[in-house]
């Protein structure tokens, strides 16, 4: 294998921690943000657990071009719109959502 093949394998292989992979999951989590969905939501409508969502969200796991098809599907968005943006380097959309506060649960005082 010449060595160009090999540098090209190895910043491959570290893509998953990349600045460029953050960026490419931060559009698919704005994008979630601005659909107002859960992390439950979505996977139940990708048909895969919870955890799916959020380990790609928390970079523990890859997805690959296919993944990323069927979750902007699922999340109504275009999927050749946001890689569109990914690769232009338009930031993501900010989510529409504010989180509301959780309950702390009940005082007894």
């Amino acid at each position: 294998m010449p060595a160009a093949d090999s540098l090209v394998w190895r910043r491959m292989q570290k893509s998953l921690n990349s600045p460029e992979y953050a960026r490419l999951i931060a559009t698919l989590v704005a994008a979630r943000h601005a659909a107002d969905m859960r992390q439950q939501a979505l996977a139940k409508k990708l048909g895969r657990p919870q955890s799916f969502v959020s380990k790609y969200e928390s970079g523990e796991r890859r997805l690959d071009v296919v993944e990323f098809i069927g979750v902007a599907r699922a999340l109504g968005a275009d999927p050749i719109r946001l890689f569109r943006d990914f690769v232009t380097g338009k930031a993501p959309p900010k989510g529409s959502r504010k989180r509301a506060a959780r309950p702390q649960g009940r005082r007894l005082d």
